[in-house]
C-alpha cells in the first residue's frame, strides 16, 4: 500500500475512534448539569444522587476522549504535511483557538466540579459544571468551523506566490466562523449529541428501573430512576426533532456545495426531475460505477423534495453521479493530479450505506423514545423485562448513526480534503486528498503508527468500556447525601478519581 492509502485509513481509525467518545460527552455535560441545578433548586435527593452517578460516566468519557483526540493534531503535521502548509493559515486558527478557550476551559472546571464539592460554595459548585457545558459546546463549534471550511471554503485568498491558501484578513475570519455550512453542521451535531446522550440516560435509569421494580424496591425505581429516565427520554424527543430539522437543512446545502455527495449517497447516476428515494440498490461488489447499480424499491420523488423542497417539475431537478463527475471534470480536469480516469465523486458504496445506516440507526433512540413516554405516562414505573431489553439495544445505536454520520460527511467529501467553492469556481483555494499527503514520509513509518495507535486505540476501547460497565452495575450508592439546605455538605462520591 502507498503511504496515501495508510495516512488516510490512520486518520479514519483514530478519527472514528474518538468520534465514539465525543457525542456523549457534548450531550451528557448538560444533563447532569441540569441534574445538580435540580437538586439545589428541589432539594431532592435522588437528583444529586443521579448528579453523582452520571458525573462518574461523564468523567471517564472525558478523560478517554482527550487521549484518543490529541493525536488527531498530530496527524496534520506528519501524515499531512502538505495539507497543512496548504491551509494551515486558516485551519489552524480555529484549531488554536478550541484549545485555548474550550478545552482548557471545560477541563479546568471540571476538575474543580468533581473535587470541589465542600469546598466551594454550592452556586459556585454548580456553575462549574455548567461551565464544563458550555466549553464543551464551544470545542465543537471551533472543531466544526475548521472541518466546515474544508467542506465549503469561505473567507480565504491563493496566494501564488507561496503556494498557499490564506485567511483574507479579520472579514476571512468572521466569514470562516459564520460559514452556512458551520451552522448547519454545527446544529446537527450538538442536537446529534443531544440525541447519544438522551439515550444513553434514559436506557441506564430505564434498565435499572425495571431491575429495582422486579426486585422489590419499588422506592427506589419511583423516586430515583423514573426521573432521571424521564429527564433522558425528554431530551431524546427533543433531540430527535432537532436532528430531522438540521438535518433537512444540512442536505439542501450539501445539494447546493457538493452535489456529489448527495448524488453518491442515493447512487443516481443521471440527474432529473422527481428523483425518488431508493430504499434498495443492488450493485456490483467493488464497482464504483453508478451504472452498475440498480434501484429495486425506492420512494417516489422523495429524494426531489429532501433536496430541492419540490416534488416534481424543473425546482425539483437534481444531478446525478454522471452529470456532477462531467462538471467537476470541466472545470478542474486541468489539475496536475487529475487525469481522464479520476473519479471526482465519492465512493458509491461507502456514501450510500454510511448515508442509510445514519439514518437507520437513529431508530433505536426513536423506539425508546415511543416504548418509554407510553410506559412511563401518569407517574407510573414499569418492570417489563422486554423494556429493560429495548434499553440495552437502544445504547449503542445513536453511537453507532453519529459514527456513520461522520464517516458519510468525511468519505463524501472525497476525493477533495478541501472541496471546491461551487460558487466561485475559479478559486484555486481547494484541494485534492492525494496532494495533501507528506511526501517525505515513508509508507513504512506511516503503517508502523498505523498498527500501534489501532492496537493502543483499541486497549483505551476496551478500558472505556470496561470502566463504564463497572460503575453503571455498580448502581447508586445507598447513602443518601445531604440536601442543599442543610449546613453539612455530603461528602464527595467519585472514589475512583482519587
Amino acid at each position: 500500500m502507498e503511504a496515501l492509502d495508510l495516512a488516510r485509513w490512520q486518520f479514519g481509525i483514530t478519527t472514528v475512534y474518538h468520534f465514539v467518545l465525543v457525542p456523549l460527552t457534548i450531550g451528557l455535560s448538560p444533563l447532569v448539569a441540569i441534574m445538580h441545578t435540580a437538586w439545589l433548586r428541589t432539594g431532592k435527593a435522588h437528583w444529586h444522587r443521579l448528579t453523582k452517578f452520571f458525573g462518574k460516566v461523564l468523567l471517564i468519557n472525558f478523560a478517554l476522549g482527550v487521549a484518543t483526540g490529541i493525536v488527531q493534531e498530530f496527524q496534520f503535521g506528519m501524515n499531512w504535511s502538505e495539507y497543512s502548509r496548504f491551509v494551515g493559515d486558516i485551519f489552524g486558527a480555529p484549531l488554536a483557538i478550541e484549545a485555548l478557550a474550550a478545552f482548557f476551559l471545560e477541563s479546568t472546571f471540571l476538575g474543580l466540579w468533581i473535587f470541589g464539592e465542600g469546598k466551594l460554595p454550592r452556586w459556585l459548585h454548580n456553575a462549574c459544571i455548567w461551565a464544563v457545558a458550555v466549553g464543551t459546546s464551544l470545542s465543537a463549534y471551533w472543531i466544526l468551523a475548521a472541518n466546515s471550511w474544508m467542506q465549503h471554503p469561505v473567507g480565504a485568498v491563493y496566494n501564488p506566490d507561496t503556494g498557499r491558501a490564506e485567511l483574507d484578513g479579520v472579514g476571512g475570519f468572521l466569514e470562516v466562523m459564520t460559514n452556512n455550512t458551520l451552522v448547519a453542521a454545527y446544529a446537527h451535531t450538538i442536537t446529534a449529541s443531544f440525541l447519544v446522550a438522551g439515550t444513553f440516560v434514559a436506557g441506564i435509569c430505564g434498565w435499572w428501573m425495571v431491575r429495582a421494580a422486579r426486585s422489590g424496591d419499588t422506592d427506589e425505581a419511583r423516586q430515583v430512576w423514573r426521573p432521571g429516565a424521564y429527564l433522558g427520554l425528554v431530551a431524546t424527543l427533543v433531540a430527535g426533532l432537532g436532528v430531522i430539522a438540521s438535518g433537512d437543512v444540512q442536505g439542501k446545502l450539501m445539494y447546493e456545495q457538493q452535489p456529489g455527495k448527495m448524488a453518491a449517497a442515493e447512487a443516481v447516476c443521471q440527474g432529473g426531475e422527481g428523483v425518488g428515494f431508493s430504499l434498495l440498490s443492488i450493485g456490483i461488489p467493488g464497482s464504483n460505477d453508478c451504472e452498475d447499480i440498480h434501484h429495486v424499491l425506492e420512494i417516489p420523488f422523495l429524494t426531489s423534495f429532501l433536496g430541492t423542497g419540490a416534488f416534481t417539475g424543473p425546482d425539483s431537478y437534481l444531478p446525478g453521479v454522471a452529470d456532477v463527475q462531467a462538471q467537476q471534470m470541466e472545470l478542474y480536469g486541468h489539475l496536475d493530479s487529475v487525469d481522464e480516469d479520476t473519479e471526482l465523486y465519492p465512493n458509491l458504496f461507502i456514501s450510500f450505506w454510511s448515508f442509510r445506516l445514519m439514518i437507520g440507526l437513529a431508530a433505536g433512540s426513536a423506539a425508546l423514545a415511543v416504548a418509554g413516554f407510553w410506559l412511563l405516562r401518569k407517574g407510573r414505573i414499569t418492570d417489563s423485562v422486554w423494556f429493560s431489553r429495548l434499553c440495552l439495544v437502544a445504547l449503542p445505536m445513536p453511537f453507532l448513526a453519529s459514527s456513520f454520520g461522520w464517516i458519510f460527511t468525511e468519505m463524501g467529501r472525497q476525493p477533495w480534503v478541501v472541496h471546491p467553492n461551487p460558487a466561485n469556481p475559479v478559486d484555486q483555494v481547494m484541494l485534492l486528498t492525494t496532494d495533501g499527503v507528506s511526501t517525505v514520509v515513508p509508507p513504512g513509518t506511516v503503517l508502523t503508527s498505523l498498527v500501534v495507535f489501532t492496537l493502543l486505540y483499541a486497549a483505551l476501547g476496551v478500558v472505556w468500556f470496561r470502566l463504564i460497565r463497572r460503575y453503571v452495575r455498580e448502581g447508586i450508592a445507598p447513602v443518601e447525601p445531604a440536601g442543599p439546605d442543610r449546613d453539612e455538605q455530603p461528602e464527595p462520591t467519585l472514589s475512583f478519581a482519587y
